[in-house]
């Protein structure tokens, strides 16, 4: 293994990116790979990994294809055991699969909690935050095994500030910053650093609903003090960094990534707003206010 002084190398590391056919996962891959990893990618089918694989080896490094549907019982234990196969052991997790709800034209169901479906709430913590937990339980015997272990868990702003119609999504989000900081503490003796990344609005085919709809997008826009959307790769280096040599005395974090949105009133102040695209949940509070 060549020896690099650059803090920000990943030379030699073996790591597992989940959701990895696109959007944040592919740009998560792709900067391992940049910086010397090889990669294990994961997404619900093969097919869908080829484009990242190709990109990954492109840069000289191993793309070994570990598919799977993370609501799937026993899957995310599957994944696990094929990436260290495949790789010969892991020195890092990052787990970005997430999912909405989703109606069956994959539009996303963003409605008040008291008009949402169990079956939805139920879908959403089987993968945002199950298989958080088994990929982490079945990942530790070889992460304890590593001179460099880590875990980034892609959590998100919706994590960190309330989200109206998308309680499950912001709840999930929340128990991944928990479970990160709970873990790094548990495991820090170990050697195992565990740390969670929260992106605010950020251009994805998840989020496409959002960008390309002009008054919601122009609405997102207005709250970021940076005032634009972030892009894939600027989550991904973020996540490189918190799993790099550079990072080595961080863990139990939660880096927020959302161009200033969640900095408390200041961050905001003078920048006007449209108004919400959304209709008010109670009808009664129009009533109250006229």
């Amino acid at each position: 293994m060549t020896t690099h002084c650059d803090p920000f190398r990943l030379d030699g590391v073996r790591a597992l990116v989940t959701g990895a056919s696109r959007g944040i996962g592919r740009a998560t891959a792709l900067a391992f790979a940049q910086a010397g990893a090889e990669v294990a990618l994961s997404a619900r089918s093969r097919g869908a990994l080829q484009e990242t694989a190709a990109l990954v080896e492109a840069h000289g490094r191993t793309a070994a294809l570990v598919p799977g549907d993370l609501a799937g019982p026993g899957v995310p234990e599957a994944v696990v055991d094929e990436a260290a196969a495949a790789l010969g052991g892991l020195d890092c997790v990052v787990h970005n699969a997430g999912v909405l709800p989703v109606r069956e034209d994959g539009t996303p169901v963003m409605v008040p909690l008291q008009d949402s479906a169990q079956t939805d709430w139920d879908h959403v913590l089987s993968v945002n935050l199950n298989a958080t937990a088994a990929l982490c339980r079945r990942a530790h015997p070889h992460l304890r095994e590593s001179s460099r272990a880590s875990v980034v868990l892609m959590s998100s702003l919706a994590g960190v500030v309330g989200t109206p119609r998308m309680e499950a999504y912001g709840a999930s989000k929340a128990a991944q910053i928990a479970l990160a900081r709970s873990l790094a503490v548990g495991w820090a003796r170990q050697g195992i650093r565990v740390n969670a990344l929260c992106p605010g609005w950020t251009r994805t085919d998840m989020t496409s609903f959002a960008y390309s709809l002009e008054p919601l997008s122009d609405w997102l826009t207005a709250h970021v003090p940076l005032g634009r959307w972030a892009e894939a790769h600027e989550v991904a280096h973020a996540a490189r960094f918190l799993a790099s040599p550079a990072a080595s005395y961080l863990t139990g974090q939660a880096l927020v990534l959302d161009g200033g949105v969640s900095v408390p009133d200041g961050g905001l102040a003078g920048i006007a707003k449209p108004p919400s695209p959304f209709p008010p949940d109670d009808p009664r509070g129009e009533e109250r206010s006229s």
